[in-house]
């Protein structure tokens, strides 16, 4: 995106405090504006779909629709806003599935302002923004990957060609686009484009699922 173009946030939590101090938290950036607000997670598709954000703030628990309902649902739609969940739980299980539901970033709630403020940045940029907790909630569950799912991600990983693999390591890494072009002396479109193959080769919907393959495989 174009620095001179306000990244366009939508926040979504049933409890207009806690929406509050994110306008207040965000609403001090130059590159960033606060287009809507929704209350629960069915408003947010209404609202996601009249004013088209970049990011949404998604909170888990709500009335109606929670947030990870609401994440599957705008990430079945073309061209998808990205999602980055904030909640005050970080049990192993809401990780998991928000990642599955195709979440960008997960964080919670009592997260410095600046890293939230770093993660609407990164996720618009293509890189995951996770908690440290979450993180290692995602290690934890990796680990314990049934043999299946593990022989599952080798067959897929075959599926690529070297350079997708590569480009699939050093994602798994955490690495941004940038800095995975410096290492395999690529340009960042041509590593965007790989990327963007891995997405539908590895049926994944964020960097992060692509991490956990590689991991699921063994490769990390």
């Amino acid at each position: 995106m174009s620095p001179s173009v306000p990244i366009r946030v939508l926040l979504v939590d049933d409890d207009p405090i806690v929406r509050g101090a994110l306008r207040l938290m965000l609403g001090g950036h130059d590159d960033v504006t606060i287009v809507a607000e929704a209350g629960d997670g069915a408003e947010a598709l209404e609202v996601a779909r009249e004013h088209g954000p970049d990011v949404v703030l998604m909170d888990i628990r709500m009335p109606r629709m929670d947030g990870l309902e609401a994440t599957r649902a705008l990430h079945a739609r073309p061209d998808p806003p990205h999602v980055i969940v904030l909640t005050t739980f970080d049990a192993d299980d809401n990780v998991v599935e928000a990642v599955a539901a195709g979440a960008d970033g997960f964080l919670l709630k009592d997260t410095d302002p600046a890293d939230i403020v770093a993660a609407v940045r990164r996720v618009v940029d293509g890189d995951p923004m996770l908690s440290p907790t979450a993180t290692a909630s995602l290690i934890r569950r990796v680990r314990n990957a049934p043999d299946d799912r593990s022989d599952a991600a080798v067959q897929r990983l075959e599926a690529l060609t070297e350079r997708e693999r590569e480009v699939a390591l050093e994602v798994a890494r955490g690495l941004t686009n940038a800095e995975i072009a410096r290492t395999l002396h690529l340009s960042v479109p041509t590593v965007k484009a790989h990327v963007s193959r891995l997405f539908d080769k590895l049926h994944a919907t964020n960097r992060v699922q692509i991490a956990l393959c590689v991991r699921d495989a063994g490769l990390s």
